[in-house]
């Protein structure tokens, strides 16, 4: 069953989905990795009739075209300026992706159409490109005011939990994950002190292992199986945190490519 969009946005929070249409290779396995890392929603989208589909379901949205493929210019053209005039999607934020940095071209865009995010010159090289777009988002409140992006693990996407102590082993269902914690399905979990550590824990996130120490910081008031566990940040290498945010971006683009529109 698919689940409400707010709940895909840590709360939603006031935070808007983000989509890069057609990114360039380079932007799909790096920037997406930093948006994702500094709280933005981001999705990738590879049909720019299901992207006008996508932007009526979720009209309060940012949207980075990248016009050097998938259609002419000319027919970027109109596309963009049919976004903008719909009654349906001009609630939506555009910004231009492109190695083209002819002069005219981008007075286009960012006069006579006025995207409102901007003309992104990828040529500059990804760094620079990607502090671009989080100007842009930025400017935009695109994050609102959640801190970490909530993944919901459901629909085919499965994450575990297991540790061991003194009493015993112990394995359960991750429900959420985000980068400061997560919710957990435990069966017959011992009564232990708010606050103390649990050593060692293992996750599996869709067939990649995390080993950490995690803080137990209660039971939810709705269900008493259900443990809140956060992250100790001294304990959490910095791998081990890539492989908590690619799944992160792989629960998240595996719902929107799920929708149907």
């Amino acid at each position: 069953m698919e689940k409400p969009a707010a709940d895909h946005n840590s709360g939603d929070a006031g935070g808007k989905k983000v989509f890069l249409l057609y990114p360039h290779s380079v932007i799909q396995e790096k920037m997406l990795d930093v948006l994702i890392m500094n709280g933005f929603e981001t999705y990738t989208l590879h049909d720019y009739k299901k992207a006008f589909k996508v932007l009526r379901r979720f009209p309060d949205s940012i949207m980075f075209v990248n016009i050097d493929e998938g259609l002419p210019e000319k027919d970027w053209e109109t596309y963009i300026r049919g976004i903008q005039n719909s009654p349906a999607t001009q609630q939506a934020r555009l910004g231009i992706l492109s190695y083209n940095h002819d002069r005219e071209l981008m007075a286009k865009y960012l006069m006579d159409i006025a995207v409102p995010c901007g003309y992104v010159q990828l040529k500059l090289g990804l760094q620079e490109s990607t502090g671009i777009i989080l100007n842009a988002l930025n400017v935009n409140e695109a994050r609102g005011r959640r801190k970490h992006i909530r993944a919901f693990c459901e629909d085919g996407i499965y994450a575990t939990l297991n540790f061991k102590d003194d009493s015993g082993f112990y394995q359960g269902r991750i429900l959420d994950i985000s980068a400061a914690g997560l919710a957990v399905k435990v069966s017959n979990f011992p009564e232990i002190p708010e606050k103390a550590v649990l050593r060692s824990v293992q996750l599996k996130l869709h067939g990649a292992l995390v080993m950490t120490d995690m803080i137990f910081m209660g039971k939810r008031r709705d269900d008493q199986n259900v443990l809140i566990l956060l992250f100790d940040p001294a304990k959490l290498n910095q791998d081990n945190k890539l492989t908590i945010h690619h799944f992160i971006k792989q629960n998240l683009q595996s719902f929107i490519d799920k929708l149907n529109l």
